[in-house]
């Protein structure tokens, strides 16, 4: 056994000073390529990149923004449309949105506008429902309001400025996608081929050509700014400014996301299960990830105040789950010491947090009055063949193609514009890297903290094994809900021109093939530069004819049926009418001719959903046996008994429209 003295330290730190002071001017500053440079140069050299970086970033956006406002036009001939001819181009959910800016705008004031929200029964018959929480009408109070404070009446129609700042928050979240994409490779190429895989790819990147007012297209721009700070606030080597800077901009992107979308919560959990298993793996430094957990338990809290006491987010997963990490977080601190005793800490702790998940999810569940998506539970069931059902409900949304599985041709899409090959090459490298950190840390070994080009450890930095953590969960979900392409597709983009702009990624992979023929380094920073500008070349190449001819070309739109059916509701109806019919249809005349209907098109309210099991009349599709033909098709026979109970006032090619006979008739 050797003790070791003052004496003996003294001589080893003046040895280690003494070999430092001999090392080569060379050597020196090939370790560190700053070295030797005055501040000044330094300082100037990081301002323009920065600078550069960021004008990039809005001109991108910008340009995305102008680009899709372009096609719009293009698409519908917007600006040549009469009122009622833009209103039918928002279909579906999208129309039931855009009727209540509406009223909001023809409300005497904005107080009272809201009041008739909160109070609604003009709506759905029989019915009076708080519309801004039940239908999360938040981005609507916010554009009337804006409106009419800005004083844009005079200056802009309504639908302009309603359509103009979506497309504007589609510039922020392509934006947020180059600054994410940046900040991971450390340079702004990568955000540049970012945007260009996303347009490239628009149709299973966006769903902004076909729904503008979806609540996705409202939210998404704002996750898009809480992944991008949360990039920059998880890294190792950020200053006390940047990290300050990013934990309020995560913090206020996460509860504005909150309020745009009603499914918000169920995203952010799937990002919480992320971070948890970053934190576990001790790939993070554990204050940071708890920080971001307070931030989800108050956006929790202030949203479950400001949107009516709403159940939903009392009941979710997220706070379940987040309630739990903070009670076992005492535990959490003796195992990342790589003993055999921490390892079955390890053990414990996952089973602790999912324990107290699920066992305090079931008691909120069972003693907070809610009706939270338990046909979206039931349908899960039987979308993974964990049981079968006859509910009309359930197969009902087993049609909706948003939830069925992805066909090939989204994979065949995406491998022609190149996505797909190199999102899985980059993800294998990335996913290797962060196993072989995974089996350090076990081994003991503790996190590094700043991690060099020449160490070829990609893994090591945190705000990378969070990104594929989170983009396979995000992909599991894609590959068995086409509905959830929407949101992996852009993080795909990202991911993908992340991986062939960073010089890390490529000397990782020449670390594993123990490259000795070119130096590495050289030739880890030669690809970073040269393979994505051979990708961003071709693309142009290819696709950017094609963008222009979408530009350039005036397509046809124009719904005659629909307007005529409009028109006929707004001039013959009567004003007592209530209308009954496809949920898609409801939605139109909602809008149109503001009429009131039996049922709208959303997926979150189980009696709105229970009462399209009287109503759907979707062609081709069979959603249940029955010995009576469907009621759509017998009516229009002039079969008896309908005959006696149903009159036919309107018809054209595509609608028929019939009324409840007043005396009813009961001859057979």
């Amino acid at each position: 056994m050797h003790c070791f003295g003052a004496e003996d330290l003294r001589q080893r730190k003046k040895q280690n000073c003494t070999e430092t002071d001999k090392m080569a001017p060379d050597e020196r500053n090939k370790e560190n390529p700053n070295l030797g440079r005055s501040p000044k140069y330094v300082l100037f050299q990081r301002f323009a990149k920065l600078f550069f970086g960021c004008v990039a970033a809005i001109t991108s956006g910008m340009m995305y923004a102008v680009y899709l406002s372009t096609y719009h036009e293009r698409k519908f001939w917007f600006s040549s449309r009469q009122e009622l001819e833009r209103e039918i181009t928002f279909q579906g959910d999208s129309a039931i949105y855009y009727s209540f800016y509406k009223e909001l705008l023809k409300a005497p004031s904005f107080e009272r506008g809201v009041y008739e929200l909160t109070h609604n029964n003009k709506t759905v018959s029989l019915r009076t429902i708080n519309a801004v929480q039940q239908m999360t009408l938040y981005p609507e109070l916010i554009a009337s309001v804006l409106y009419q404070a800005s004083g844009s009446e005079e200056v802009i129609e309504p639908v302009y400025f309603y359509i103009g700042i979506v497309f504007g928050l589609q510039g922020i979240y392509m934006a947020a996608l180059f600054v994410t994409s940046w900040v991971m490779s450390g340079t702004w190429l990568a955000g540049m081929l970012t945007v260009a895989w996303f347009i490239i790819n628009r149709t299973d990147t966006t769903r902004i050509d076909h729904s503008i007012p979806l609540r996705e297209n409202w939210a998404l721009p704002y996750f898009a700014c809480q992944v991008a700070a949360l990039t920059g606030y998880l890294k190792n080597n950020i200053n006390s400014s940047a990290e300050r800077f990013c934990y309020l901009l995560v913090s206020a992107s996460t509860y504005t996301f909150m309020m745009m979308w009603e499914y918000s919560h169920y995203l952010l959990f799937v990002q919480a299960v992320s971070l948890v298993l970053l934190d576990s793996f001790a790939l993070v430094q554990t204050d940071k990830v708890h920080e971001v957990y307070k931030i989800y338990l108050f956006s929790l809290f202030l949203g479950y105040l400001l949107q009516f006491e709403n159940p939903a987010l009392l009941v979710s997963p997220l706070l379940s789950l987040v309630a739990a990490l903070m009670l076992s977080k005492c535990l959490q601190v003796n195992m990342k010491k790589g003993t055999f005793i921490s390892r079955m800490l390890k053990i414990m702790y996952f089973y602790l947090v999912f324990t107290i998940t699920v066992t305090m999810n079931f008691l909120l569940k069972t003693f907070v009055p809610h009706k939270e998506n338990e046909h979206v539970l039931k349908f899960l069931e039987v979308k993974f063949g964990l049981n079968t059902t006859k509910n009309f409900t359930v197969n009902w949304l087993l049609c909706q193609e948003s939830l069925q599985t992805p066909s090939q041709d989204f994979f065949l899409r995406l491998t022609q514009s190149s996505l797909l090959p190199f999102y899985i090459l980059v993800l294998i490298i990335c996913l290797s890297s962060v196993t072989q950190v995974i089996f350090r840390r076990i081994g003991g070994e503790p996190l590094k903290e700043k991690v060099t080009l020449d160490d070829g450890r990609i893994g090591e930095r945190p705000e990378i094994a969070y990104h594929v953590i989170h983009t396979i969960l995000m992909g599991c979900l894609a590959m068995m809900l086409e509905g959830m392409k929407y949101l992996w597709t852009p993080y795909m983009c990202m991911l993908a021109a992340f991986g062939v702009c960073s010089p890390e990624l490529w000397m990782t992979l020449f670390k594993w093939l123990r490259l000795r023929a070119v130096h590495p380094i050289l030739l880890a920073l030669i690809l970073s530069m040269a393979v994505p500008s051979i990708i961003g070349f071709s693309l142009w190449k290819e696709y950017f004819p094609r963008i222009m001819t979408e530009l350039s070309e005036l397509q046809e739109f124009y719904d005659s049926d629909t307007v005529e059916l409009m028109m006929w509701v707004k001039r013959q109806a009567p004003v007592a009418a209530v209308f009954a019919g496809s949920p898609q249809l409801m939605g139109m005349i909602k809008l149109c001719t503001g009429w009131m209907v039996t049922s709208l098109p959303l997926y979150d309210d189980v009696d709105l959903l229970q009462r399209n099991e009287n109503v759907v009349c979707d062609e081709g599709d069979s959603y249940a046996y029955s010995k009576y033909g469907r009621f759509c098709h017998e009516i229009k026979m002039n079969y008896s008994p309908y005959v006696n109970y149903f009159t036919r006032v309107y018809w054209n090619r595509s609608y028929f429209v019939y009324k409840i006979n007043t005396v009813i008739s009961f001859q057979s």
